[in-house]
């Protein structure tokens, strides 16, 4: 909207509601209703992902009991990694667990071949368990 001089005022920084400001960085800081939901880079990458966002407690779960851990870090990824560090925006935040996710995917996916490369060239060469 324009004021009394015709001079319309800036736009509000992007990248964090205006009303609440950029909040990352803060320990039981809100997580901004953009970034809500599955993190994918948090189910992914599991263990790895924990430290480099400092996301101490999916660590743990992790390591203890596994699976379990990932599908915990899938539900409280983004939380905990918005919390775990200062991020300049939601845009970087987004694009950061962007890369992280199609690591994940990447990694999974080769994982997955080999394992299927291994059982299927085990049993052509009769490298059976039996």
């Amino acid at each position: 909207m324009a004021d009394q001089m015709g001079v319309t005022p800036p736009a509000p920084p992007t990248g964090a509601p205006a009303a609440m400001g950029n909040t990352s960085g803060t320990p039981g800081a809100v997580l901004p209703p953009e970034l809500q939901g599955w993190s994918w880079a948090g189910f992914l990458m599991s263990w790895i992902w924990s430290i480099a966002h400092s996301a101490w407690l999916g660590l743990v779960l992790c390591l203890l009991v596994g699976g379990i851990g990932n599908i915990v870090q899938g539900i409280k990824g983004n939380e905990w990694a918005w919390q775990g560090r200062k991020w300049e925006s939601i845009e970087q935040f987004k694009a950061t667990e962007r890369v992280w996710t199609i690591w994940g995917v990447v990694l999974v996916g080769a994982g997955l071949v080999i394992w299927l490369l291994a059982i299927v060239l085990g049993g052509a060469l009769g490298l059976s368990s039996r």
